[in-house]
C-alpha cells in the first residue's frame, strides 16, 4: 500500500507581482482578502469598514467603483487606509483609468464587461503611468457573447479562453503584473476553471467561488472549492463571497488556510464536539473562548477537549492544552505542566494565550 505524500502542501510557484506592498505569487504568504459594502461615495463608511477589516488581518481590499463620484471618493479613502485598494470596475474603462489615477493599488476587470481592444489599452496605459497593478477577473455569469455563442453556455473551456484572450492583450502590451481569477457559483465549474487556467499559465491565480451564498452555506461552498485547490498547489490570493458582514470573509479565509497549514494568524482552537464524558461545557467554553482571543494575532494553538480519552494526545500536539477530569490537566508545549482545581477556567486559558504571545513577540524582536 502506498500513501500519498499528506503533510506538507506543494505550492506551484507563480510569477510573483506586487500589489501595493504587497507580495502576490511566488513564494509569498498567500494573502486573504474582502470587499466592502458600503456606498464607496460614503467615504467615511467606507473608511470605518476597511479599517475594522484591517484589524481582523486582512492583506488587501476590494473598492467598487461604479461611478467618477466613486472613484472621486477612492482617493480619499485611501489616503485614510493602510491596506492596499483594489479598485473593482464593471462596464466603463474611463471609471478604472480614474482609479489609477487615485491611487488605486489593483484595478480589477471583468474581459466580458469592459468592452473593446483599444479601450483595455488605455487602461493598461493608466495601470503603467501609476504603477498599478490589474486582475483579470472572469466571471461565468458575463461572459463574452461570442464566447457563449461558441460553447452554448458557461463552461470551463469558456472561462479558459476568455482569461487568455485577455492575457495576450496584456502580454502585446508589455504589461505582466497581473494575477487571474475564473470564478463561479458552480463549485465544478469553478474549480475545473481554476485548473485549467492554471496548467495554461504562470501567473499569480486569485482564488474564490463567486456568490457563495450565506455565512455556513457560503463557507462551505468555499471551503471545499477552495480548499481543493489550496490543497493541490493552486491559489496565491483568496476571497471568500458571503452574504454576511464582510469581517467574516477574512476571518473565514484565515481558517481555511490555517487548516491547511498555508497560513497561520491568531489562536487555533482545537476541540471535541462534546459527549456525555465531557466534564465542562465544552461548547460554551469554546465559544467564549473564541471570542475572547479574537485579539491575538501571534500564530499558536490550542486543544480544549471535555475528557481524558482524546484529550492527552491531543494536547501533546499543541501549545496549550486542556483536558478535562475531575481535575483538569493543562499541558504546555505538549508537556503536562499543571492542574486546574477551580477558579476561572477560561480567564486562565486566555492569560496563558496572551502570555504565549508575548513570548512570540519578544523572540521575534531578538
Amino acid at each position: 500500500m502506498s500513501i500519498r505524500p499528506w503533510r506538507n502542501i506543494q505550492r506551484k510557484q507563480t510569477k510573483q507581482i506586487s500589489v501595493g506592498n504587497v507580495k502576490i505569487g511566488g513564494d509569498a504568504p498567500i494573502s486573504v482578502q474582502s470587499m466592502t459594502n458600503t456606498l464607496t461615495t460614503d467615504v467615511e463608511s467606507t473608511i470605518k469598514q476597511i479599517r475594522s477589516l484591517e484589524e481582523v488581518g486582512a492583506d488587501l481590499v476590494r473598492v467598487s467603483c461604479p461611478d467618477e463620484e466613486s472613484t472621486v471618493a477612492l482617493k480619499k479613502i485611501i489616503n485614510e487606509t493602510n491596506i492596499p485598494v483594489v479598485a473593482d470596475i464593471h462596464f466603463h474603462y474611463k471609471r478604472a483609468i480614474e482609479a489609477a489615477e487615485s491611487g488605486a493599488a489593483c484595478l480589477r476587470i471583468n474581459p466580458g464587461n469592459i468592452g473593446k481592444t483599444e479601450k483595455v489599452k488605455e487602461v493598461i496605459k493608466a495601470a503603467k503611468n501609476n504603477n498599478c497593478s490589474m486582475r483579470i477577473g472572469v466571471n461565468a455569469g458575463s461572459l463574452e457573447k461570442e464566447l457563449l455563442e461558441k460553447y452554448g453556455e458557461p463552461c470551463p473551456e469558456a472561462m479558459v479562453e476568455s482569461a487568455l484572450n485577455h492575457v495576450k492583450i496584456l502580454e502585446d502590451n508589455d504589461f505582466f503584473e497581473f494575477k487571474i481569477s475564473c470564478k463561479a457559483s458552480d463549485v465544478f465549474l469553478a474549480v475545473a476553471a481554476y485548473y485549467g487556467i492554471s496548467d495554461a499559465c504562470n501567473y499569480p491565480i486569485h482564488l474564490g467561488i463567486t456568490e457563495a451564498g450565506g455565512l455556513m452555506p457560503g463557507t462551505i461552498k468555499s471551503s471545499i472549492g477552495m480548499g481543493s485547490l489550496l490543497w493541490a498547489g493552486i491559489g496565491d490570493t483568496i476571497r471568500v463571497s458571503l452574504s454576511a458582514d464582510p469581517i467574516e470573509e477574512i476571518k473565514v479565509g484565515f481558517n481555511i488556510l490555517k487548516s491547511l497549514n498555508l497560513r497561520h494568524r491568531g489562536v487555533n482552537i482545537i476541540s471535541c464536539p462534546s459527549c456525555a464524558r465531557q466534564q465542562y461545557n465544552v461548547i460554551e467554553t469554546v465559544q467564549e473562548l473564541e471570542r475572547r482571543l479574537e485579539h491575538i494575532t501571534s500564530p499558536m494553538t490550542l486543544s480544549v477537549i471535555g475528557c481524558v480519552v482524546n484529550g492527552p494526545g491531543e494536547a501533546k500536539e499543541t501549545d496549550i492544552g486542556l483536558t478535562g477530569g475531575k481535575v483538569h490537566q493543562v499541558y504546555l508545549n505538549g508537556k503536562k505542566h499543571h492542574i486546574l482545581r477551580d477558579g476561572d477556567m477560561i480567564q486562565h486559558l486566555v492569560d496563558l494565550c496572551e502570555k504565549k504571545e508575548n513570548e512570540l513577540e519578544k523572540n521575534s524582536d531578538v
